[in-house]
Formats: C-alpha cells, structure tokens, sequence
C-alpha cells in the first residue's frame, strides 16, 4: 500500500484521481488535547481495483502541502464521497476555508435507500461490500509514527468498500429518483457556518434552568470567553472550565479571586492567572449589559400547546410512511418535529422539501381531520374522511 509523503506525490496521484468521475476519502485524527483536530492521516481511493488507486496520505510529513488534494476537492466533475462527513469536512474548512464540491455522504443516502438509522459504516461494508471490517486499530494513536500495517490496512479500508457502497448506493438513488433528496440533506454539510462556533453565540449550548435576562447575561459573556480562550490557545473548551463549572459561576457571580476559590466546580488551574482573569470580567462585563440588550432564552418548545392525541397519531403515520418509503423515520421527522407540528407550528423541517411528499402532506392532512388512519395487515393506511 502507498504511502504519500511529498507534495509532488500527492500531486500526481490527485490528478490521475481527476481523471475519474468519484474519489472516496476519509480522514483520521486526534481532538482530545485540542480545539480543532489534528488531522493525522488522509485516506483517497479513486475507481480501480489495483494498488495504485488507493493510497494513504501522510500530513504530518515535513514540507507535505495538501494544496493538490484541495485541488481536487474545488473540481466539481468529481464527486466526493465521504461517511458521516461532518468532522472531516470540519477539518478541511479549518485549514482551508473550503468544501469539497460536489459531496455525497454516503451515511445519509443508506437512511434515504432503507437502511436504518445512522447506517454504520461496517454495516454497509458487510450488507453492501460483502466484507468485514478489521476493528483492531479502531482505538489507536494516529499520530504516532511509523504506522503499523495493521494500522494502514485499517484505514485504507475506509476508502476501499467505500468505492463499492457509494456506486451501489447511487444507483439505487438514481433508479428511485430519490438523487435529489440527498442533495437537499447535503445542504447543511455545504453550509459554512455549519462548522464554526462563534464565541458570542457559544452560550446556547449551555443547559441552565434559570431563565432571567441578568443571569443569561453571565452565563453568556464566560462562554464567550472560554471560547475565545480554547479557540486562540487550540485547547478543548472543557480544559477551561467544564459547563457545571460555567453556570455556578454565573450563579455566584464571583467577583475577586477569593471568591474564584470558593468555587465547588472551577478546576484549580483556571483559580489564577489569564483564565481567572478573563472569568472575572466576564461575570462584571455580564452584570453590567443593560436590560434591553440582555439574552432572551429560547422559550418556544416550552410554550408549545401540544396535544397529545395528535402527536401519537403522527407517530404511527411516520412510521408507515417510513416503512412505506424505506427511509428512516429520523431522516424525515424527529419527535420535536413532531410535537411542533401537533402543537401547530408549521415552519417546520418535515413540512417541506421531499419530507412534505412522504409525510408532510399527509401529516397536514391528518391534523385538519380530513384523513384518518387504519391498520391492514402489518401496515398503516391512511383513509379519507
């Protein structure tokens, strides 16, 4: 198996790959002791079934640039082929600011062709490339040098079978005409701000139970700080100081380092120092946001009218328009789709695009009272009143 540790290398083989209507890749990294991950090693495979069009990709080798590679990556007569792309996809955008176009994920299109939820790879490695995937370097240190072949077999193996999934899987997209619902799912992994954290918006991943403008304040202005700080030092945010930490902050609002060390939660690293710092300022900076400018929580799903009647009855007719369809009943609804929809929202994912074809529609339907639905053997119906 190849192993590519130059520019020129790479360079010659991406473009044999542009000669090629697809190339599979993956990525292997590590992300434990940083922010962004550290991309370790590169996997590409291109149509063929000789050594030569699958190679691995080694970033970590001095004076390697993946500029070819992302040359192949903005050739849009070359579809690339990932699974679960999205953190490969961040890595790529970090480094480079850019998307390979045009994608295909090959986990969204087995949930459009049957396959179940979050099809895992090995999945369809065995029910599509008839072969078995060796899990033994699964858990492995991918920055370590020199890889084993153990290792290399591994990871080349995530391209190989990956040639042979995604033909079978566009072919059935193409024989179903179901092609474009995969191009709408690909919207999203195509989105820029799919992959970037704004610090300023960072505190909406924060669970807290107290909803006041003041608090929220707090709560916002630390983790804009802690992800500032991880984000220009590369260290994971939780390095910083952990959620639980961040909300008995905004809660006790501690206003001098003695205070920072009364602290139940706050890691004894961030007590001194920039950390302790830059958490001081922020519970002041918080404090003093004025009201009309203060945070307003997102109070929608609370205020949510459901009726229960109707959700259960949107369940069942998800569940045979997803056995009906073979498609996934998480790709196409999820349970807060659902409850929305009960509740009488109608801007919701599941109510447009190719959803509202295999479910939206009928789930209208079925809430206005002008269909109901009937069990017929092992399937749901739906009849019109």
């Amino acid at each position: 198996m190849q192993t590519i540790t130059t520019t020129d290398a790479l360079a010659e083989y991406c473009a044999r790959a542009a000669q090629h209507p697809y190339v599979t890749v993956d990525t292997e990294f590590l992300r434990e002791r940083t922010y962004y991950s550290k991309l370790c090693l590169v996997q590409l495979a291109y149509p063929g079934d000789g050594d030569e069009t699958a190679v691995l990709v080694d970033p970590l080798s001095d004076g390697l640039s993946l500029e070819p590679l992302y040359t192949l990556f903005r050739d849009e007569a070359v579809v690339k082929v990932f699974h679960a792309a999205r953190q490969d996809l961040e890595i790529f955008f970090v480094d480079a600011g850019l998307i390979p176009t045009p994608l295909f994920d090959s986990q969204v299109a087995a949930m459009v062709c049957g396959f179940g939820e979050q099809a895992g790879y090995e999945t369809l490695v065995k029910r599509i490339a008839k072969a078995e995937v060796d899990k033994s370097s699964r858990f492995t240190d991918w920055s370590r040098r020199p890889l084993s072949d153990a290792q290399k077999s591994y990871a080349l193996a995530d391209v190989t079978h990956l040639r042979k999934i995604y033909e079978y899987l566009a072919r059935e997209l193409t024989k179903t005409g179901r092609d474009k619902w995969v191009a709408e799912e690909m919207a999203v992994l195509n989105a820029p701000e799919t992959y970037v954290t704004q610090p300023e918006e960072a505190w909406q991943r924060i669970k807290t139970r107290n909803n006041s403008g003041k608090y929220l304040s707090i709560v916002r202005e630390l983790a804009r700080f802690r992800e500032s700080y991880a984000q220009t030092r590369d260290i994971p945010r939780n390095r910083v100081y952990k959620d639980d930490a961040l909300v008995e902050l905004a809660a006790t609002k501690p206003a001098n380092v003695q205070d920072l060390g009364r602290s139940r939660l706050l890691m004894r690293e961030a007590r001194k120092g920039d950390i302790a710092d830059g958490i001081l300022k922020a519970v002041a900076d918080g404090q003093a946001i004025p009201v009309d400018q203060q945070p307003k929580p997102d109070l929608s799903r609370e205020k949510l009218q459901v009726n229960p009647a109707i959700a259960d009855l949107l369940r069942v007719l998800l569940k045979g328009a997803s056995d009906r369809e073979g498609v996934a009943s998480k790709l196409i609804a999820t349970a807060s789709d659902l409850d929305a929809i009960a509740a009488g929202q109608r801007g919701v994912a599941a109510l447009s695009g190719w959803r509202h074809d295999v479910f939206g529609a009928e789930a209208l339907r079925l809430c206005k009272g002008e269909i109901a639905l009937r069990v017929k053997g092992a399937t749901i119906e739906t009849v019109e009143v």
